[in-house]
């Protein structure tokens, strides 16, 4: 199985690569494209959704001067609603059905938005939060994006000088994560600009806030820290307010930082000429005020999954556009390219629909709104599956509510409405057999070494196991580093696939105290018994390397207003190259294992790095 999918995607690289070699100049005089995503922010953290808590007058503004998608719907979690944007597909047919640990990856048989535009001639730039596969071919500069700063794990640990990754170097920016992400944007807007005026550019903007760990700062906490909370959420007075009053400063920073972006617009003349769009990946990460929905992150019901979603063309989109027709996050790849006049050429059917002449009150609006009622759209996590349609929602548990009437889903009409709960009911149970039904080809949890859609392979702690007493940082793997390594018994591994046999330098990413400096550790490919193939290879002699200097700096408690839960504190790891190993192609497992322990332990350690050298 792993075979047949890397050559169907080294296919699809060849073919991207002709598509773009001939429609480049086609693009000119073409609509920019600007994507901004929060991340967990919920459909009430903004003003103009009603939340006098805070005030979003920037968000607000891209409502007011041209559309909002009033029913708009996305998963429950991240990278599955990331998946969904990207391919205009469900995120199931990707093979996208976790977070982390590999299953977060999408198949390079998905054809991206940014494959789509960069097809048609366009400049493509992502910035910030990818959470779709960190190695080739799943790195997002393998997935149609030309520029990429940010990261490719899930939540990040350090929204302080946070350390990023810079087109395949890894770099530290400077003040608070969204800040940050803000000026590589405009950065790049400006490149843009300055390389090739009259080539368009798209651009996704994936900020990591209001996500946890809720650090703020200081500015925007201190008008946070004592603001009373009218408006509350499900808890009502029991409410975590210090965190509710982290979330909403996060969310007008961001507010302030879009700005920022619309700002460059705005300098470079080309704000008529750009369509921004903004929304959230999944439903509010705490249970505060969401307009009495039902539900937060990580749950099927409406407050779970539905996102304000603003889109704004000056003289082309109305101002105060409101479209009431239900619409998703799998719509935006075909209305996005519908309202640019891009073409798609898909290489397998799109399950969103081209909202365009909604958008634009063109011919065929009405068809569309009548299709987009019409259509049914699922929400799935856990095990769960809710369906929403025009007027109901039947949840995970079976139970069916008005929506209409009764949004915040306080009545069962399941008994009083049978048959359209059994309707609903089959729909569900279609859905869940045909994406089940893809089961076969999603990716196995093995990581791709030397792919040469990106041939530099990192390879995180999130994607290793500790054998032995070592253990993850954190709870959430993302972000997390290995720890308590101490006994020759313990070892690091990482099941691989190497696509392109060769000799790879193995760059450790560590820290260690200086008194326990001077450990020996080997590096090791051995052949993976659980891999597809009996004759499964192994790699050539280890690789041996001393821990040293010692190099052990503080962690960065940064500017947390709650407790964290789930993610470590980061530090500053440091690299040492552990030499040059040879990898045969093929199934196999890396071992990290310590031969020598002068001190109390070897080393923490972030990640390895495996660099194609001659």
């Amino acid at each position: 199985m792993v075979r047949s999918f890397v050559v169907r995607s080294l296919a699809f690289l060849v073919l991207a690569a002709a598509a773009r070699a001939t429609t480049v100049a086609w693009a000119a005089g073409h609509p920019h494209v600007i994507v901004v995503l929060a991340d967990d922010a919920g459909a009430g953290d903004f003003s103009f959704t009603g939340n006098t808590n805070l005030a979003t007058p920037v968000i607000d503004g891209l409502a007011r001067d041209g559309a909002s998608l009033e029913r708009f719907f996305v998963q429950p979690v991240c990278a599955p609603t990331r998946a969904e944007f990207l391919t205009g597909r469900w995120h199931q047919r990707g093979g996208v059905r976790g977070v982390s640990l590999g299953q977060e990856r999408l198949d390079p048989g998905e054809r991206t938005i940014a494959e789509v535009f960069r097809a048609a001639g366009y400049a493509t730039g992502c910035i910030g939060k990818w959470h779709l596969g960190t190695q080739g071919p799943h790195h997002p500069r393998a997935r149609g994006f030309d520029h990429f700063v940010g990261f490719t794990e899930g939540h990040w640990g350090d929204y302080f000088d946070p350390p990023l990754e810079e087109n395949g170097t890894f770099v530290t920016g400077t003040g608070f994560i969204a800040d940050v992400i803000a000026e590589k944007t405009v950065a790049f807007i400006d490149d843009c600009r300055r390389t090739d005026p009259a080539r368009p550019f798209f651009c996704h903007v994936a900020f990591n806030t209001p996500h946890s760990p809720m650090d703020v700062p200081d500015a925007d906490w201190d008008r946070f820290r004592d603001r009373p909370v009218p408006l509350r959420g499900s808890a009502g007075a029991n409410e975590d307010l210090p965190f509710t009053r982290a979330a909403l400063a996060m969310v007008e920073n961001l507010d302030r930082n879009l700005g920022r972006i619309l700002a460059a617009l705005d300098r470079h003349g080309i704000a008529d000429d750009t369509i921004v769009v903004f929304f959230s990946d999944n439903g509010a990460n705490s249970p505060r005020w969401c307009r009495g929905l039902r539900g937060r992150k990580g749950t099927v019901d409406e407050g779970g999954v539905q996102s304000v979603c603003c889109l704004r063309w000056p003289g082309r989109i109305a101002a105060g556009t409101r479209i009431d027709s239900l619409a998703g996050a799998i719509d935006l790849l075909p209305t996005l390219a519908g309202l640019a006049g891009v073409p798609i050429a898909a290489p397998r059917p799109l399950d969103g629909l081209d909202l365009s002449p909604l958008l634009l009150a063109s011919d065929g609006a009405a068809a569309i709104a009548e299709r987009a009622q019409a259509r049914p759209l699922f929400a799935a996590w856990n095990g769960r599956v809710s369906v929403r349609t025009a007027d109901h929602r039947l949840d995970g548990n079976g139970r069916l509510y008005d929506m209409r009437a009764d949004p915040g889903q306080t009545t069962d009409l399941a008994e009083s409405h049978a048959a359209e709960r059994a309707r609903l009911q089959g729909l569900v149970e279609a859905f869940t057999r045909e994406v089940t039904a893809l089961q076969p080809r999603l990716l196995p949890e093995r990581f791709f070494v030397g792919h040469p859609a990106w041939p530099r392979t990192e390879l995180p702690a999130r994607d290793g196991a500790g054998q032995g007493g070592i253990v993850r940082s954190g709870r959430a793997p993302n972000a997390s580093h290995f720890t308590r390594w101490t006994a020759p018994a313990d070892a690091i591994t990482w099941t691989v696939d190497v696509v392109t046999a060769g000799r790879y330098e193995a760059v450790l990413w560590y820290t260690c105290p200086p008194a326990d400096a001077g450990a020996t550790v080997r590096l090791s490919a051995l052949p993976d018994a659980g891999g597809d193939r009996a004759d499964a290879p192994g790699g050539g002699a280890p690789v041996t390397a001393t821990i040293t200097p010692g190099w052990d700096p503080p962690a960065n408690r940064g500017d947390d207003r709650v407790e964290r839960d789930s993610e470590s504190f980061e530090k500053e790891f440091r690299p040492l190259s552990l030499g040059t190993i040879d990898l045969a192609a093929g199934p196999q497992t890396l071992r990290l294992e310590a031969v020598a322990i002068p001190g109390r332990s070897v080393a923490d350690v972030r990640r390895l790095v495996l660099v194609p050298r001659p």
